[in-house]
């Protein structure tokens, strides 16, 4: 064997021993639910992060928008003996506990935007929701001058976004007394919000203007009030997450305001990487959102 080729092979060997010899993780994430889209494309966005670091396991479990299902989920990754945990809790109050035991036991734990009750976590990744539900108020106020009937759509009953959205509206509304505030849960899913906007309606109720704590929730309100023959620019809507269906409606004048809602999902594969590599991470990381108005949407590109 020439000395030239015989180099070649040793460094090859010396190559293939520092791979062998990289360490390996698992992360995994224990989402709420892949039905809707947004969470779908919260982890897909995880999943494009750690995908260009080999040495990463990336598992994904979809808990069908059940709390006790994602509970047991998180137990067996931890389980499992994953590095990291990643989750996005459909529940504040009911999956504490089990996060804080999968925490004080020594895995990493990063929240996607749903927070716990307390402070049982490594990093945490959020956007202001209660800011968010001030400003939607003051818009739907001002386009009522201050007397009407307001539709509130409801996310995941106990997730801390559908808590923050609906207490920061509901501070400002208490301040107008001219102002009826009706509620309905869609657990931020199109076909729920169909039914529940579709069963008002019918019931023989009508409302003036509608909150729909998502984009998502939001389509599906305007499927309902089409049906019911209702003119949908007459209707001022405002949604959150500035998906694709927000701006083609804020284009044809049948939404009034949105806010832009990244998932986070890329951020929070950063900081797995950074704590999977010995790096101190913030506590707290926040997502910036911005209102989006049929003029602003011209020019803004959809989050997805």
């Amino acid at each position: 064997m020439s000395v030239l080729r015989l180099a070649l092979v040793m460094l090859m060997l010396v190559v293939a021993g520092i791979s062998s010899a990289e360490p390996r993780f698992v992360v995994g994430f224990a989402q709420d639910t892949l039905a809707n889209d947004w969470r779908k494309v919260q982890v897909q966005e995880v999943q494009a992060v750690l995908a260009q670091h080999p040495n990463i396991q990336f598992i994904v479990t979809d808990a069908q928008g059940k709390t006790a299902l994602q509970a047991k989920h998180i137990e067996d990754l931890a389980a499992k003996g994953v590095d990291l945990l990643i989750t996005s809790p459909r529940d504040q109050q009911a999956l504490t506990p089990v996060i804080r035991q999968v925490y004080e036991s020594g895995i990493p734990v990063i929240l996607l935007s749903r927070g716990v009750s307390d402070e049982s976590y490594t990093s945490y990744v959020y956007h202001d929701n209660r800011a968010i539900g001030q400003q939607a108020a003051e818009y739907l106020v001002k386009a009522l001058q201050g007397q009407g009937r307001i539709l509130m759509l409801e996310g995941v009953a106990g997730a801390s976004t559908t808590l923050d959205r609906g207490q920061g509206f509901e501070a400002v509304i208490k301040k107008h007394p001219d102002i009826t505030l009706i509620k309905r849960t869609a657990n931020f899913l199109r076909a729920d919000a169909i039914l529940a906007v579709d069963a008002l309606l019918a019931s023989g109720e009508s409302f003036d203007a509608v909150y729909a704590q998502s984009d998502s929730m939001a389509a599906g309100a305007r499927m309902a009030m089409q049906l019911h023959g209702m003119d949908l620019q007459q209707v001022p809507l405002v949604g959150i997450d500035y998906i694709r269906e927000a701006r083609e409606a804020l284009l044809l004048g049948q939404q009034a305001l949105s806010f832009t809602f990244p998932t986070g999902g890329r951020e929070g594969a950063e900081l797995a990487i950074r704590i999977l590599n010995g790096e101190s991470v913030p506590r707290q990381v926040e997502i910036a959102c911005q209102p989006v108005t049929p003029a602003t949407a011209v020019s803004l590109e959809p989050i997805f």
